[in-house]
């Protein structure tokens, strides 16, 4: 399902503390949208490292292909004739 969560709570404590410039780790392009929605500055994106398992790797896939997550996921073929 779509990532339905509203960043606006933690983009207020974020501003409350005075940051309004962030580095965000994250994936999802999503959540640079939805932050910056709330006038703070996403200076840069990191991405979250993860590696595919036989247990995650469709959910991972899934996550890549249909909501627009910035994955490195290896491809299984590639690894098989090896």
């Amino acid at each position: 399902a779509p990532d339905l969560r509203d960043y606006g709570i933690g983009a207020q404590i974020l501003a409350d503390l005075g940051l309004h410039i962030i580095r965000l780790l994250t994936n999802n392009p999503k959540k640079v949208i939805g932050l910056e929605g709330y006038g703070l500055k996403v200076l840069e994106t990191l991405p979250v490292i993860t590696s595919p398992n036989p247990y995650n790797r469709h959910y991972l896939e899934i996550k890549q292909k249909k909501l627009g997550h910035l994955l490195q996921i290896p491809n299984t073929t590639e690894k098989r004739r090896k």
